[in-house]
């Protein structure tokens, strides 16, 4: 790891820490830490689920626990079964009182005059500009938060993500997509020692996934590569094509191959641009138009 990029990351995290105000045991001066007004404003007028904040803020389940007596000890916060309102009752929901509704309206309120007290001093053009790498700068965060991971392709969460896919290729393959007519992948090809399937997660989320199969005495085939769209344009496909690439190769394979249809125009493109080169058709997959192969660098000892 460059160690200058290690320490401007640092600079960057020192600036903004403070110029937010985390520092400050009064968060915007209203008598709360930071954490706890961070958690008010995250369960918000409509409640939330208690596992639900827990990823979305990334928070350990005791720290969580603290936060949410303390505000329910102040009389802003309740904590019970979704039952309460009849929804399933071992989920457990936590819901803003009055007094929570009305510290939740100033905390808005609040973090508009602080947004904007950062952008007063500056002129028109530099406001802009800083809006623009702001918005780049949480793009590349969230990219840094997705944690690509192997995951049993009968999990649930696997599923989903196969469905996605489905739903995704019926919407844009030119006459939609029947799984009856596509080559089969079943899960056994995708498990230790046949092959693996990767799934990518954002606050515990589902967002992405991508299969290979590794065939004796062939290429790899990588399978099912597939991204959500709330997280697309933030390079986690070519993330999780590289990672599939590189579980193949420590695994021995020394070339990767896949198919793909002509209307998956971004997929060809990424395919292209990391190095794949089109070959013959080497499979008979009812809706593939593109074949594509690439050869695996062997990492040295």
């Amino acid at each position: 790891m460059d160690s200058e990029l290690v320490a401007a990351v640092r600079r960057f995290n020192r600036t903004v820490t403070q110029r937010v105000g985390a520092l400050d045991d009064e968060y915007m001066t209203r008598g709360r830490p930071l954490a706890q007004a961070r958690l008010l404003w995250e369960i918000g007028p409509g409640g939330a689920e208690v596992a639900a904040l827990r990823a979305r803020l990334g928070l350990d389940s005791g720290y969580l626990s603290r936060l949410l007596r303390t505000l329910e000890g102040d009389g802003l916060v309740t904590v019970g079964p979704a039952d309460q309102a009849g929804g399933d009752g071992r989920v457990r929901v936590a819901t803003l009182t009055e007094a929570g509704q009305a510290k939740w309206v100033e905390l808005d309120k609040r973090s508009d005059e602080f947004a904007w007290s950062i952008l007063e001093p500056l002129t028109e053009r530099r406001r802009e500009r800083l809006a623009a790498a702001m918005a780049e700068v949480e793009r590349l965060l969230v990219s840094s938060m997705v944690v690509i991971e192997p995951c049993p392709p009968s999990d649930p969460r696997a599923r989903a993500c196969v469905r996605a896919y489905a739903r995704d290729v019926t919407r844009r393959f030119d006459d939609g997509f029947d799984p009856a007519l596509s080559n089969p992948v079943h899960d056994e090809e995708l498990v230790p020692p046949a092959g693996v399937f990767l799934l990518a997660t954002l606050n515990a989320e589902p967002v992405a996934c991508g299969a290979v199969k590794l065939h004796r005495d062939a290429p790899a085939e990588i399978k099912r590569v597939w991204v959500a769209e709330t997280v697309r344009g933030l390079g986690i496909g070519r993330r999780m094509l590289g990672e599939l690439e590189r579980y193949a190769a420590e695994r021995g394979w020394t070339a990767v191959r896949l198919d793909t249809n002509r209307n998956l125009t971004e997929a060809v493109a990424m395919y292209r641009s990391a190095g794949y080169h089109e070959i013959e058709a080497y499979n008979t997959e009812h809706y593939a138009h593109h074949w594509f192969e690439k050869h695996l660098a062997m990492e040295s000892d």
